[in-house]
Formats: C-alpha cells, structure tokens, sequence
C-alpha cells in the first residue's frame, strides 16, 4: 500500500475511533505494526492534538463557561460559588491522578504498542468492560472529589493501547452514580488537560523528520472525524447501546490474540 494511503488511514482511524468506546490507540498500534511504520511519536501527537482540537469545539460552551468561572475564581471570592470553580478543580484533582498512574507505566504502554498479544488482550479487557456498562444503574448524583479521583485513576490506568479511555472512563462515572449526560461530559473534560499533558511530554522528543508523507490531511481528517464520533458517542452514551462495541472488542481482541499465539508456532 502506498505510504500516503497509509498514512490517511493512520488519521481516519485515529478521527473515527478517538471517542468511541473501541481504543484508537489499539487501532493505531495494530495498523502501525502490520503497515511496518513503527515509531512515530510526532505524527501519533499531531493526530492526538488534531482530536483534542475537536473536544474543544464540541464542548466550546462548557470550556468558556467553567474556565471562565475557574479563572474568575483566581481574582475573585464571590466567583468561588460558581460552579465552573468547583468543577474547575474537581478535574484537574481527577487528571492529577491520571497522571500518577499513568507515568510510571509508559515504559510498559510503549512496549505493549509493538506487541499484538498485547494489544489484543486491551480489547478483550475493553470487551469485558463494555458488557458490564448495562448494570449500572444510571442515577443524578453531583460529581464529587472521590468520583473525580476513581474516574482520574480510570484514566491514568487505561493509557494501554486496546484498552478504551472513553469507554472505561465513561463506564466509571455511570457506576459511580453520574447520569449519562454527565459521565459524557466528565470523561471528555477530564481528557483535555490529560491529553494535553501526554502531548507535551511527547513533544520533547518531537522530531519533525519522523513526519510521514501526507501527515497535514491525516491530521485534518482526524479532527474532522473526531467531531462526526463525538456526536455519535452522545448518542450511545444517552441510549445505552454499548453492546455492538463490546462484540466489535471481542471479535478484535480474539483475532490479534490469536494470530499473535498462531504466528509463535
């Protein structure tokens, strides 16, 4: 396949499955793997900027209102009532833990990403997790710091590829008694700064040499698409219907372990 096609195809991926409850990164990794184009970091960080980018237009209204308030807290004592104020800093206590989970285990993700057994048994846990989403009972609670620490751990812990950050996210918060609109809107909110955060760490080692031929319109299509499987995980998420990914996970995770097993004999 020619390299720019693969390279599109690294983008459409990384745009189409970002958000949905099926881990782009085990996507990427499986696809970087058989298209024999490991390592590349720069590329894998403009694409992850591209989705952020999308984040922050889909949730633009929520994003100006708690950081407005957050930032107005800063300045001000009557602006600490507000509610972007609290929320405010319930997500950076959540993605503070994500990052403490989540650094110490970035020797491990990186080899996990060259390894198909490894990336398969990610989808199977994604599987797993997905079929459990129905027995949460969905209630209204109000988002507190312990829910904002468990659903941060969540995240920290799901940085391995095959595993979905959206979905094991999501899934914590409607266990923890978030309505659905809620759980949605938290694990996106919390994903920014963490996503951010990973991005700068990754920038230290950016080197645009590793840029593959035809990067500006994968990035493109990866924002494009990241905005389209936004609108359809709030969808999923308010109508509950986690079952179809759940066996797309399986079936995934099943075929990649098994050819991993197979290839060894």
């Amino acid at each position: 396949m020619d390299s720019v096609w693969q390279t599109l195809t690294l983008g459409v991926v990384q745009g189409a499955a970002e958000f949905l409850p099926v881990s782009s990164s085990g996507h990427l990794a499986l696809l970087q793997i058989f298209f024999e184009m490991p390592g590349l970091l720069a590329f894998d960080l403009l694409l992850h900027c591209a989705t952020v980018l999308a984040v922050l237009i889909f949730f633009r209204k929520d994003v100006v209102l708690f950081l407005g308030q957050w930032c107005g807290g800063l300045f001000c004592g009557r602006a600490r009532t507000s509610e972007g104020w609290r929320y405010g800093w319930l997500v950076l206590a959540g993605t503070a833990v994500t990052a403490l989970a989540a650094l110490p285990l970035k020797g491990a993700v990186e080899a996990a990403m060259s390894s198909p057994l490894a990336v398969g048994c990610g989808f199977l846990v994604t599987a797993g997790l997905l079929c459990l989403v129905p027995l949460a009972r969905e209630r209204q609670k109000r988002l507190t710091l312990t829910m904002a620490l468990t659903v941060g751990l969540v995240q920290g812990l799901a940085v391995f590829p095959g595993v979905s950050r959206s979905g094991a996210t999501i899934a914590s918060a409607l266990f923890l008694g978030l309505s659905a609109a809620e759980a949605f809107r938290l694990s996106f909110l919390m994903s920014v700064p963490a996503i951010l955060g990973a991005s700068l760490l990754e920038s230290l080692e950016f080197s645009p040499i590793s840029l593959p031929e035809g990067w500006p319109w994968a990035v493109l299509l990866a924002f494009i698409l990241g905005c389209c499987s936004l609108s359809l995980l709030r969808r999923l998420v308010l109508s509950g219907r986690w079952a179809y990914f759940g066996l797309y996970c399986f079936l995934l995770g099943l075929a990649a372990v098994v050819s991993s097993v197979m290839a060894t004999f």
